[in-house]
């Protein structure tokens, strides 16, 4: 009798999806890891046993995964399986993990599923490790393009949040001459903020002198009004008392819900 169903899934699988092994365990899909990894309920089943598993349960599983973990990571139930790994995974199995994206950090930061596994590694694994940096370094000469895709402006965010900044050097580099720009940029304006907040004084020094030359237009933007909004809330005095200058004398819409008018008389 042939173990392949109808279905195209392991007569396994099958199984297990009509609720014949209610109490199956990990090594019991041994040798059905990637399969169940790609099939929704069974990649389910196995993050749910991996945030409980022993050492050796772990194990099981990563060697079946290790090989085709680019596969998995690009896939939009094996991902998950991934990520679990990142978060419960020991640090020798999640810097094997990571040096699958390297080569390929790009096209998973611009990828529906590959940008959170990205995240979830750069969330977990310690930001000294060497592997986060060359991670990290494929993204330079493609920082504006990630900060402009729907899927890599997390990575970046991610970037800013976790790594240390004089790691990312390059990004406050790109930025230069473009700040104006990505702040009225519905994702642009997230990783200003993400940058005012983690990056160093003398890297948000540029940032902070392009968005005073703005000031007027990015408070009547619809996405720049929260980089002035975040430095009116969280900034130094001195870059306050720039941008109150900068707006005193303006003329308010009272019907824009997003003015930073409140903020700014507060200071």
């Amino acid at each position: 009798m042939s173990d392949v169903m109808p279905s195209g899934r392991s007569r396994l699988l099958e199984d297990f999806r009509n609720n014949r092994y209610p109490s199956m365990q990990l090594r019991e899909i041994a040798g059905h890891i990637m399969e169940f990894s790609q099939d929704q309920h069974g990649s389910r089943f196995i993050q749910l046993k991996l945030e409980r598993a022993s050492p050796a349960e772990r194990q099981l599983v990563f060697s079946e995964i290790l090989q085709a973990a680019y596969q998995l990571m690009v896939d939009v139930f094996g991902n998950y399986v991934i990520q679990k790994f990142f978060e419960f995974g020991s640090l020798d199995q999640k810097l094997a993990l990571a040096e699958r994206i390297l080569g390929h950090v790009l096209s998973l930061a611009l990828q529906m599923y590959g940008c959170r596994v990205i995240q979830k590694a750069l969330e977990f694994i310690p930001s000294e490790q060497q592997v986060i940096s060359e991670m990290v370094r494929e993204l330079d000469s493609h920082v504006l393009k990630c900060v402009k895709d729907q899927n890599g402006n997390h990575v970046v965010q991610k970037c800013i949040e976790c790594v240390q900044p004089h790691t990312l050097q390059f990004i406050i580099d790109a930025f230069k001459g473009q700040v104006f720009a990505l702040s009225t940029h519905p994702y642009g304006c997230r990783v200003i903020q993400r940058i005012l907040e983690h990056c160093l004084p003398e890297q948000t020094l540029s940032i902070l002198e392009e968005l005073h030359t703005h000031t007027q237009q990015l408070v009547q933007d619809q996405y720049g009004n929260y980089v002035i909004q975040h430095v009116l809330e969280h900034g130094r005095t001195e870059d306050k008392s720039k941008i109150v200058a900068g707006v005193r004398g303006m003329c308010w819409d009272s019907a824009s819900t997003n003015s930073p008018v409140t903020w700014w008389r507060s200071v």
